[in-house]
Formats: C-alpha cells, sequence, structure tokens
C-alpha cells in the first residue's frame, strides 16, 4: 500500500489544491496532517484572532476531507520531527507542501528536505498554491525581483493563469494514524468580537455572494468606506482557506471593470509576496532606507498609545483603530489612513504599528502587513515615498457623510455629515458637549516635523 503525506501550512482548502491532488494521484492512501509548532508562538504571529480563524479553518478542513472518505490529522511540535515520525510510521514514499515565502518557510523547507532524504523519502514543494504566479517566475532583467509594481503587473498579467484544480472526489487516511483533538475557537481568549467565521467552506460562499453582488461596482466603489463593498475575502486567501488562482478565474470570467480591478489587487498581494522571497529582511528592515529617524521618547510613546486606543482626535483615523480591535479586520483605505497617520504625521516607526497590527489582524502576514507598511512610510517599494495621507481630507473623499465614523464612534453620532470630520470645530456648547479628545497635533505641524526628520521638502 503506498502513502503520501500532505503537509497543509497556508493552505487550508481541498479545492484547487496542488498537493493534496498529487498525492492522491500517486498513492493509495493519503496523510493530510497539520502541524501546531510552538515555534509560531514563540515567533509572536499566533495571535488570538487568527488562532480563533485557525480553528475554525481547521474544523472546516477536516469536515471537507471526512465527506471524501479522509480525515485531517493534526499534531503539536517541531514539523521536521512530526512528518518524519509520521513517514516512519506509514512508510511514506513521498511528502507534499505547498512553497512559502517567509525566511521561517524557507528554513523548515531546508531542514524538512534534509531530514526526509536521510529516511529515503521525497519531498515536493509546490508552488503557485499560496500566490498566483510564484514567486521569482517573472523578474526583471538584471534582478532577482521587481522593485515597482506598475511593471510587475504587466508581466504578471501576461503570465498563462493554471487552470484550477477540483477537490478530489475520494480519499483513504491509514487507520492507525493517530491525530491531536482539532482546536476550537472557543478555546481562544481574547478574540475580537466580530472576528468572521474562518474555513473554505465560508471562504467559498463569501466569494459566490460577492462575485455575483459586488463585483461590477468594485472599480467606482472599493475606496467607499461606508459602503463597505470590498471582498473582505483577504483572510480566507491568508489562510489559503481560498486559492487566489480560483478567485482570480472567477472574477475573470465575468469581466468588466470591476474583474480588473479585484485581480490587479490579487496581483499586488503576489507582488509583496515576491519582494519578500527576495528579500527576506524586510519583514524587519527598511528595504529602502530613507535619511532622517523616527520619534522616540514618552510623547512619542503618548501619541502612540493614543493611536492604538482610537483616540487620536481625527475621526477617520480613530474610526478605522475600532474596527480593527472589534473586527480584526480594517477596510483598506482605512489601512493607509492610519498607517500614513502613524508614519508620517506622528513620525513613530513603522515597526510599531505593523506590531500592532499582526497582533490584530486575522489576515495579518508577513508579506502584506509589513511591506504594505513599509510602502506607506517611504521605507519600501513605493516611488513617492515623501507622500503624506491627509486625514481629514481623505475623509471628506472616502467617508463624504461621515457614516462610517458615526458607525464606529458613537460619541460622534450626533453630529451630522461631513461636519463630523472636524468636531474641534464645534462651537461652545456643541463642543462641550461631545466627549471626544482634541487632535494629538495639528496637521501642519506634523506635517512640517515629517520633513524635518527626512529633510525633504515635498
Amino acid at each position: 500500500m503506498t502513502v503520501s503525506v500532505v503537509l497543509y501550512t497556508a493552505d487550508l482548502r481541498v479545492h484547487d489544491h496542488p498537493p493534496l491532488r498529487a498525492a492522491a494521484l500517486s498513492a493509495e492512501e493519503v496523510v493530510p496532517v497539520f502541524v501546531r509548532d510552538p515555534a509560531v508562538d514563540r515567533a509572536g504571529f499566533a495571535a488570538p484572532n487568527r488562532l480563533a480563524f485557525l480553528a475554525d479553518c481547521l474544523q472546516d478542513l477536516d469536515g471537507s476531507l471526512r465527506e471524501r472518505g479522509g480525515r485531517l490529522v493534526v499534531r503539536e511540535g517541531d514539523p521536521v520531527a512530526e512528518v518524519r515520525a509520521l513517514v516512519r510510521r506509514t512508510d511514506a514514499d513521498e511528502v507534499h507542501m505547498a512553497a512559502g515565502v517567509t525566511a521561517f518557510a524557507r528554513r523548515r523547507e531546508a531542514r524538512l528536505r534534509g531530514a526526509l532524504e536521510a529516511d529515503g523519502c521525497r519531498l515536493y514543494v509546490h508552488d503557485g498554491v499560496v500566490t498566483v504566479v510564484p514567486p521569482g517566475d517573472v523578474v526583471p532583467q538584471g534582478s532577482d525581483h521587481f522593485a515597482v509594481f506598475t511593471p510587475y503587473h504587466r508581466r504578471w498579467a501576461a503570465e498563462p493563469l493554471r487552470t484550477p484544480f477540483a477537490a478530489p472526489r475520494r480519499l483513504r487516511v491509514p487507520t492507525d494514524v493517530r491525530s491531536a483533538p482539532l482546536p476550537h475557537r472557543s478555546g481562544v481568549p481574547d478574540v475580537s468580537p466580530g472576528l468572521p467565521t474562518g474555513g473554505e467552506s465560508e471562504a467559498r460562499k463569501r466569494l459566490a455572494g460577492w462575485l455575483a453582488d459586488h463585483l461590477a461596482a468594485y472599480e467606482d466603489r472599493h475606496d467607499d468606506l461606508a459602503g463597505d463593498v470590498t471582498s473582505r475575502l483577504s483572510p480566507y486567501l491568508h489562510f489559503g482557506a481560498l486559492s487566489a488562482t480560483e478567485a482570480v478565474h472567477r472574477a475573470a470570467r465575468r469581466g468588466g471593470a470591476g474583474a480588473d480591478a479585484f485581480v490587479r489587487q490579487v496581483c499586488w498581494r503576489d507582488f509583496h509576496h515576491q519582494v519578500l522571497a527576495a528579500r527576506p529582511g524586510a519583514a524587519e528592515t527598511d528595504y529602502r532606507p530613507r535619511p532622517g529617524g523616527w520619534r522616540t521618547g514618552a510623547d512619542a510613546e503618548d501619541d502612540l498609545a493614543a493611536w492604538r486606543e482610537g483616540r487620536t482626535g481625527y475621526p477617520l483615523v480613530d474610526a478605522a483603530m475600532r474596527q480593527l480591535a472589534h473586527e480584526g479586520w480594517m477596510h483598506n483605505r482605512g489601512r493607509l489612513i492610519t498607517a500614513s497617520f502613524l508614519a508620517k504625521t506622528l513620525c513613530v516607526d513603522w515597526r510599531e504599528g505593523a506590531r500592532h497590527f499582526l497582533g490584530l489582524l486575522v489576515d495579518g502576514d508577513v508579506a502584506n502587513n509589513q511591506l504594505n507598511w513599509q510602502w506607506v512610510a517611504g521605507t519600501g517599494t513605493d516611488t513617492r515615498p515623501h507622500r503624506v495621507l491627509n486625514p481629514v481630507l481623505q475623509a471628506k473623499r472616502y467617508d463624504p457623510e461621515g457614516r462610517y465614523v458615526r458607525r464606529w464612534i458613537p460619541e460622534l453620532a450626533g453630529i451630522e455629515g461631513p461636519a463630523v470630520h472636524e468636531p474641534w470645530k464645534l462651537a461652545g456648547l456643541d463642543r462641550a458637549a461631545v466627549d471626544y479628545p482634541d487632535p494629538v497635533v495639528g496637521l501642519s505641524d506634523g506635517l512640517a516635523r515629517f520633513r524635518l526628520l527626512r529633510g525633504s521638502a515635498d
């Protein structure tokens, strides 16, 4: 009886899953395994929201495998040791897994390959599972990655798109392979109250509903904060509960400007994966070091605390930060505005903001979180590193009637219309009746400080 092992990592699905398909075709029995690695906890990536969402994904994955005659095997410990033990227990000939892009994932793959080769077992690492175009498949002349998005997008869009694979119809798992109990989100403390449900079943339902109801309007309304017509699929893509390749295929089949805009956003995700794959140090160090430094000391710490708590005095910034705390998710336009405010108006190190986001974002991963933060902070791939987003002007443009702000800041619910974006301009009793802080810094003062630190006259 031939046996293959499938090591699940950030690819928690059965549809369009190249490692699972390859294993099912090559062996009579398949062992799908997920290893809960304590090293992930020690590295700070096991935030409560992601652990709860992960539990949902594993429960759903186990259910999908059982529908096909299989089941998910869960282990806890060092993935290399656990997979090696499974291989020896089952006499498996092959192990299949998705390729990763982080330094952590690369080290895991190298260690696993060495250990399995010593046992006479072959490791197959599959590209195109986490991303649409594998990192390194498209590169500019003379470099190992694209540092600017637009030329990358042109090359990416010209690449042939792999046809998504159907889920296996039947799977057989050796009966004598033990599994630890599946985790459950009820066992995770400190989860954001509005955290969405995880899992492939939920992902596919959401994708189908969003494509039908909102894709056509996406080009015109994806920045509409109150309208909230974004796909909200990023958590499912992060955990691999949804195939990015399948999402692109299904959007492209519908066509139109909305589909083009959505596919471009998926490309942006791939773009940052290929940057991090080539420059893994960008997870913590500036991709493009800039002159000047960041504010430190008690005043900077106070401003950082106000930003974290949604008490900066700038309603749109605070609304987005409160959405993050409640849902474990934030609208993309909100992410841009809050990040620019911290890094370029408060002049606080982008790493502080990235760390806070990773502590709450259910879709928080190294490639997208860290490199988007660097893009906004001016230390990443942005070709206009000195641009500063004015939170008041952004609010008037993307939340013109103030509905998004009033949704998240009940203290300002009584202020009608766009006046909610500048409550400090209220006069007399109207201002005194609002229990909301004054701005932590004037925008002109913040801009002057940023230019002084950055040495820019832009």
